[in-house]
Order: structure tokens, then sequence, then C-alpha cells
């Protein structure tokens, strides 16, 4: 079970992330221009369903308390927090400190690494976290997670480290060019993501797949959202492969939908 503590900070969160996604993701416009440092509307909704996603991990997470189940979706938020908090200091001298909105980015992150150091101290008194739920994940089950991880995770080292002129910096897949920052953010994201599914490859249990698909479905459907409200920004007959952007998003979309179809939203015995 996860701590009264624990789980406090966890529907914190997903108020706060809740609040912060919403004026991203209904009113892009206007939060690209009171947000913590300068964006496009487009990156502000994809910001805003990345937001509204992880607040609806954190309730999830809070509701089920499962260490087990809940280990993968635990980690992604830990990680998220300490990844984008690093970001946010190593850009310290960008920020625009001027709105409310800025000041509810800078809680949320700070209040997730907060998080983060909470769950691994939690962690270390708990037992046997990392344990197979559900029937034996199968070798396509499988090779899928290792492909996202390898795949989701390299995307995620390139936009940390990927310095300006690189290959695919130039709306080759995303459709616009981001600032240094907004590259970081994006990186960190998609790094805790990749790292968040490697529970799943040592547990290897069908309900550990699940249980974290169920937990972050809503991060796919909301950025991918964003990406289908802004399809117009998207160049696909001269930068053909800016439909990898969308792709990758369906394609796990699918995947996962189908285990959830397949064996519910909560296979843990």
């Amino acid at each position: 079970m996860i701590s009264p503590l624990l789980r406090g900070v966890l529907l914190g969160l997903a108020l706060v992330y809740a609040v912060l996604g919403a004026a991203l993701f209904v009113a892009p416009v206007w939060a690209s221009e009171h947000f913590a440092w300068k964006i496009s509307p487009f990156v502000a909704m994809t910001i805003g369903g990345w937001c509204l996603g992880t607040a609806v991990t954190a309730f999830i997470i809070a509701r089920r308390q499962n260490w087990p189940a809940m280990l993968p979706p635990i980690l992604y938020l830990g990680l998220f927090g300490l990844f984008e908090s690093i970001v946010v200091i190593a850009f310290r001298d960008r920020l625009l400190t001027g709105t409310p909105l800025a000041w509810l980015y800078l809680l949320s992150v700070t209040a997730t690494a907060l998080f983060a150091v909470l769950a691994l101290a939690e962690a270390m008194r708990q037992k046997h976290i990392l344990t197979r739920l559900g029937g034996p994940l199968g070798p396509v089950g499988f090779g899928f997670a290792l492909i996202f991880i390898l795949g989701v995770g390299f995307l995620g080292l390139y936009g940390i480290l990927a310095g300006p002129g690189m290959r695919g910096l130039n709306a080759s897949i995303f459709p616009e060019v981001l600032s240094p920052f907004s590259l970081r953010a994006f990186g960190s994201f998609y790094f805790a993501l990749a790292l968040a599914v490697i529970p799943i490859l040592l547990s290897r249990g069908v309900g550990n797949v699940v249980n974290h698909g169920f937990a972050m479905y809503s991060l796919l459907v909301t950025i991918t959202a964003a990406a289908l409200a802004y399809i117009h920004v998207f160049d696909f007959a001269n930068r053909p492969t800016q439909a990898i952007y969308i792709g990758i998003y369906l394609l796990v979309g699918l995947v996962v939908g189908a285990y959830l179809w397949r064996y519910g939203t909560d296979a843990s015995r």
C-alpha cells in the first residue's frame, strides 16, 4: 500500500497538473504568451497534454495504491519531475516568471521532484515491489516494450543532448523548430517515459503492462489530440517524416489499447 502522505502528495499533484494542463490545452494561444518561457501555441497545447495526462496518472496511482502494479507510472512521475527540474535549473536565466501560469508550472515541477524523493524513500521500505502480475508476457509484448524503450529513449536522449543544426531539429519530425529550452523539456519527457517501462521488462507480466498502460493512456490521447488540433502546421507533402510524430502516438495507442481491450485495465491476479 502507498502511505497516506504519498497518497496526499499524489492527489495534490493531480489537482495542480489538471489546472495547469487545462489552461495550456484549452487556451494555447493565451498560454503561450504567459508561460514560463517562450513557446508557440502548438507547444503550449502539447505541454498541456502532458500535464493533463500526468494528472490522470497521479490520480490513478493514488486510487489503486498498489506498488507492484503502479511501479512503472510511479517511476515515470518521479523521473519526469526530476528531469524537468534539471531543465528549469539549466535554463533559469531564460525563465519568465511574471505570470501566475509560469509559477504554477514551476510549482508543479518542484512538487513532482519532491514526490520523487518521497517515493524513493518509501520504495526502500517496501518489499516485493518488482513482482510479475497476471500471466507471463509473451515474446511479442516483450519485444514491443523493448522497442518502445529503445525508440522513445533514443528520442529522449537526442532531445536532451542534441545541439543546434543537428538532424531532426529543423521541423523534420516535430513540425516546428523548438527552442533549446523546449527541446530539453521534450527530451526529458520522452526519456522519463522510456525509463518507466524498464520494470515491465524485468517483471514480464501482462498485469504490469495493462496497469501501466491504463495509468498512462490519457497521455497518448491528449498529446494526439493536440497534434490533430494543429494538423495544419504539419507539412506532410514536403516533410513526410513529420508523419513519424503522429504515427508513434497512434501506433502505441493502438497496441496498448488492444492489450486493455483483451485483458482489462487491471490484470493483477
